[in-house]
């Protein structure tokens, strides 16, 4: 693969017609470069690895202009959909549109054949999914899973599946991938944490009487009580107050 400089001139001038969603431009670029689309750009730094195109399109804060028409561009010439970041993760483009909440790039990627279900994020190695809910992006991770993401237990809980989240409970899901085995108590735990991350007041009642722990420490050394106090999510004010009538505590107070 080709792999240039974040500095060369090609690199600078593909990057700012990404960005800015000057499609016109793009297309004058990749005609007169050929290979373009299928090169890497190689940064220094505090960003340092190596990144495609796609990658470039999908780069954080994402929401760029054009960005659909810009990512069928790079595809029609010859960039990878599901090419993998070079340095500290694997991720690939949807990874990136599914961390920034960018559901037009998400839509546009799956549509040009990346493969949903890719692992290598930086939540556990995981999946896009795995990176949208981690993140608190939930119209990306309820998109994800509108094109078929596979669910956890976890996603399930933090998105508000409840009836997904019933279905592994009681095995009534067990000829599912992944829903065979009952869940144990550091699923249940997790899943009640991602509840009250999501702001999901029945899901959390679930399993809490299913037997999840109350206090149990989860990312960053937050219990749910923390989480449920920090995140953004729609009626997660609901859940801080359910929470504190059980006696649910903060790291600090624990």
């Amino acid at each position: 693969m080709a792999v240039l400089d974040a500095d060369d001139p090609r690199a600078v001038a593909v990057t700012s017609a990404i960005r800015s969603g000057d499609v016109s431009a793009l297309q004058e670029l990749l005609g007169a470069h050929s290979g373009l689309a299928a090169s890497w750009i190689r940064q220094e730094g505090e960003a340092a690895g190596t990144r495609s195109l796609l990658h470039i399109a999908t780069d954080w804060p994402g929401h760029f202009p054009a960005g659909p028409e810009v990512i069928g561009v790079l595809v029609a010439a010859g960039a990878d959909p599901d090419a993998r970041f070079v340095g500290a993760h694997r991720e690939t483009p949807l990874h990136w549109a599914a961390s920034n909440d960018d559901v037009a790039a998400i839509d546009a990627l799956v549509a040009a054949g990346a493969d949903i279900e890719a692992d290598g994020g930086v939540i556990g190695g995981g999946t896009p999914l795995a990176d949208a809910r981690g993140f608190g992006q939930w119209r990306a991770a309820r998109r994800l899973v509108e094109h078929g993401a596979r669910t956890t237990l976890r996603d399930e809980a933090t998105l508000g599946l409840l009836d997904r989240v019933r279905a592994r409970l009681t095995g009534a899901a067990a000829d599912t991938p992944d829903m065979s085995r009952t869940p144990g108590a550091d699923d249940l735990d997790g899943a009640f944490w991602g509840a009250c991350h999501g702001g999901h007041l029945a899901t959390a009642r679930l399993l809490l009487e299913r037997g999840a722990a109350l206090d149990r420490v989860g990312h960053d050394g937050m219990t749910p009580l923390d989480i449920a106090v920090a995140t953004d999510a729609d009626d997660a004010d609901d859940v801080a107050a359910w929470l504190r009538e059980q006696g649910a505590r903060t790291g600090a107070e624990l």
